[in-house]
């Protein structure tokens, strides 16, 4: 019963801890804009597959090798990634219907690779690797995954409610515009 407990301790813990720190941070501006651009459904699967990886990440590295991960590295890749989908935002569809056949899978990948690669060296993820090292790494890896989760998922809810009142061209120079400022931001801090 007891590790039951503190199974189930480290779960909320690393929920809680992990949902603050994420609320107002760039992955929930970016699931605010994905939901603003893209069905609910899919940015929620993008986000899951992507807050996973990335917890998953934090979770086995634990802390023993958080001052060991290639910060510098890690921020040039995100911001090079961040600047490309940047790229892709403003890319015209051909015609409304073209947009509407984007395929679902291609759509939850992108999302869950930015997702990812912007939580990399994240405070959330410094967060989760510290949490991870006390104990209970799988714990820790649920309750981080649902904070992140729960978080981004407010902000995909919020871009959907925006994304319904708003033309389509002015969602994608916004997107461009989110997605080319945090590239930039994370290239700066890697120099």
């Amino acid at each position: 019963m007891m590790l039951t407990m503190a199974f189930l301790g480290a779960i909320l813990v690393a929920f809680g801890v992990v949902f603050v720190a994420e609320l107002g941070d760039k992955t929930q501006l970016l699931a605010l804009s994905f939901g603003a651009r893209n069905p609910l459904r899919v940015v929620v699967a993008g986000l899951t597959l992507g807050f996973a990886a990335a917890s998953a990440v934090a979770a086995i590295v634990g802390g023993v090798l958080g001052a060991a991960l290639p910060d510098r590295a890690l921020a040039i890749g995100g911001g090079i990634v961040f600047l490309v989908f940047a790229v892709l935002a403003l890319r015209q569809p051909a015609d409304e219907e073209a947009a509407r056949i984007v395929r679902t899978s291609s759509v939850i990948a992108s999302i869950a690779i930015t997702i990812a690669f912007a939580e990399f060296g994240d405070k959330t993820q410094l967060a989760t690797a510290t949490l991870a090292a006390r104990g209970h790494p799988v714990a820790t890896w649920i309750g981080a995954t649902g904070g992140e989760v729960t978080a981004g998922l407010i902000g995909a809810i919020a871009g959907s409610t925006i994304g319904k009142r708003l033309r389509p061209e002015v969602l994608r120079y916004a997107s461009a515009a989110m997605f080319a400022i945090f590239g930039v931001v994370m290239l700066l801090t890697a120099l």
